[in-house]
């Protein structure tokens, strides 16, 4: 009789164990379960968090390389490298790089120091300059780039910078506009709606497909997605003069001036007009888009 009871209570026991780790376990295996639906990306979930530190050394890597090695490290003065230049080239992405990008070794200290930079890269160089064309679709140097950001992509498919730089490489100095386009989409798979990502695949469709109409389309959705990413915070507050907004200002600025450029193009003089003004409420330089408003107020009065 004993044993009997013995037995029911163990198993009694077993179950509310058994039932308290399902409870405890279900909601982690759910966030991996989310996870996997939502990035099916098998580096991020078997390097958690962790992927994204080996992501941006990849990043870092290629930025290097793209500087020929002549690059500073975590001793050096890295005030001129805070946006990495690659990014920087692709008109996307805000720069936050202050100083001369080229003295970040500063004086060197003694005549030692001096006379082994002679052996390490001393000169500053970008791969797609120095050449006769911008055309590097044969440059083997500027093809070795890709794979360190694809890897990148793969290890943190949430880095924006990644995406841009490499359909800007893909279709600015490779001329692959199609692969630079699967990129960009590739990018909005895991990054839905993301205003540069948009703003990048509507410069295809502008300047590479010659479609200023579905660019026009890609760049209006761009800002209704920038005003969605925050919309409890009003756009004037977005676009205050501060280096908190700084990335916000930019990328809003951007899509406001490219819309203007477009409808400049088709003859729409007002609307242009329009995206010049909202354009001055985030740009640091507003007296020029004003100048430029001025200009097409005279050209519309002449007509």
């Amino acid at each position: 009789m004993r044993t009997a009871k013995t037995f029911w209570l163990a198993l009694a026991a077993l179950f509310i164990v058994c039932f308290g780790l399902g409870a405890v376990l279900q909601p982690q295996f759910q966030a991996i379960e989310n996870a996997r639906h939502q990035s099916n990306n098998f580096f991020s979930l078997l390097l958690g968090s962790s992927s994204r530190i080996f992501a941006n050394d990849f990043f870092i890597k290629a930025d290097v390389y793209y500087h020929s090695g002549f690059y500073p490290t975590i001793f050096d003065n890295n005030q001129a490298f805070e946006t990495p230049h690659m990014a920087e080239d692709t008109g996307a992405v805000a720069s936050h790089n202050e100083g001369e990008e080229t003295t970040f070794m500063g004086p060197p200290r003694d005549w030692l120091d001096a006379f082994g930079r002679h052996f390490i890269p001393n000169r500053h160089t970008h791969l797609d300059e120095g050449g006769p064309t911008d055309d590097l679709s044969k440059s083997k140097q500027v093809r070795e780039i890709l794979p360190w950001l694809e890897i990148s992509a793969k290890l943190d498919p949430e880095n924006i910078k990644t995406y841009l730089v490499m359909a800007y490489w893909l279709r600015s100095k490779l001329n692959k506009v199609s692969e630079a386009e699967q990129v960009l989409r590739e990018g909005l798979r895991y990054n839905a709606g993301n205003p540069q990502l948009l703003f990048e695949l509507g410069r295809i469709y502008d300047e590479n497909y010659n479609n200023p109409d579905r660019a026009r389309t890609i760049w209006e959705a761009a800002l209704r997605s920038w005003a969605q990413e925050e919309p409890d915070v009003p756009p004037s507050e977005r676009l205050k003069l501060s280096n908190e907004n700084f990335d916000n200002r930019f990328i809003f600025e951007q899509l406001q001036t490219y819309l203007a450029q477009l409808e400049e193009k088709a003859g729409h003089t007002d609307a242009a007009i329009a995206h010049l003004q909202q354009a001055e409420l985030a740009s640091t330089t507003p007296a020029d888009l004003q100048q430029h408003i001025d200009e097409l107020r005279k050209k519309e009065a002449k007509h």
